[in-house]
């Protein structure tokens, strides 16, 4: 893919944790073989239930988790073959959006000295030059010069977020990945947070991964849609093919429990829960809860099919 900005190859990512009063360890399946280009310019939107391996996808993009398998390719660049020295330079053109702008800020750092912090690591910038990228990168995200000399807890949970987006963008990022941007914030202040992503999306030509179990969000946001499960990517394509044509049973199942998008047809209910990571089902990772689960889905893999250029489902149903 020409325009390709980061592609990720056969990524598996597991944890060992302890089983407490049993003893002994037991392993965490959090991402199982994920493939998955993302276009420059683009809003890559990842969608799933809570525990599907989400967030551990985009940590390990930027490198805050370390995976036991596969490639993370940016511009021809294998981050996971990098020196230290290496991985502090390409940091400058990744960076993220925490869910929690609670948490995600420095408490006892002036706003100011948060959004300097970045630059003086990563840069040989002189006082000025610092003063001035913070001033300008605050105006783009709708936050006063006076705002700068203030501590986070005298900001509201909207304004926070801005800050976390300028802190984000003050070293001119390529790539942001936003994780879960809007969902610790009341529902009148995430309109205006979606509505600056996608205008800084618009006006510098930055791509996005976006993290979110909110269809509605995506639907909005996104060119293209990746549904998650256990770790996998099931079902990938663009907006309009995700929304209006869904293939995966889990796919139609999200959907169908967001009233807005779901206004005429019958909810899909799933049974029972999410399996845990540590006990993967054989087979089809969701037979164990699909409506329409076939004798081969409990013992052999679905491969991907290509629906079109853009679209492809990891599904039986469509061999």
């Amino acid at each position: 893919m020409n325009n390709c900005l980061v592609e990720i190859r056969d990524l598996h990512v597991e944890y060992k944790t302890d089983k407490g009063v049993l003893g002994g360890t037991q392993i965490i399946h959090a991402v199982n073989g994920v493939n998955l280009e993302i276009k420059k310019g683009e809003i890559l939107a990842i969608a799933g239930e809570s525990g599907c391996g989400k967030s551990t996808l985009a940590k390990t993009i930027i490198r805050l988790e370390n995976p036991i398998k596969g490639e993370i390719i940016f511009k021809n660049n294998d981050l996971l073959k990098m020196t230290l020295k290496e991985l502090k330079d390409f940091r400058k053109n990744i960076q993220m959006i925490f869910q929690n702008p609670y948490a995600s800020l420095n408490p006892k750092m002036k706003i100011y000295d948060t959004l300097k912090e970045p630059l003086k690591i990563n840069t040989n910038l002189s006082d000025n030059e610092i003063k001035k990228i913070i001033e300008d990168t605050s105006c783009k995200v709708g936050l006063d010069k006076e705002c700068l000399s203030l501590y986070p807890h005298e900001f509201s949970g909207g304004q926070r977020q801005r800050i976390a987006i300028a802190r984000a963008l003050v070293l001119n990022p390529e790539f942001i990945l936003a994780d879960e941007p809007v969902s610790a914030l009341d529902v009148s202040i995430q309109a205006q947070i979606i509505n600056l992503l996608k205008d800084l999306n618009k006006e510098y030509n930055l791509t996005f991964l976006l993290i979110t179990h909110d269809m509605s969000v995506i639907k909005y946001l996104a060119d293209r849609v990746a549904i998650m499960y256990l770790g996998e990517i099931i079902e990938i394509g663009t907006v309009n093919e995700i929304f209006n044509s869904p293939k995966h049973p889990y796919t139609k199942a999200l959907l169908s429990a967001v009233p807005e998008i779901n206004k005429n047809k019958e909810k899909i209910l799933l049974q029972g829960e999410l399996p845990s990571p540590a006990n993967l089902p054989d087979g089809c990772k969701f037979h164990t809860r699909c409506p329409q689960a076939m004798m081969k889905c409990k013992n052999n893999i679905p491969e991907n099919i290509d629906l079109s250029t853009s679209h492809c489902v990891k599904c039986f149903l469509y061999n």
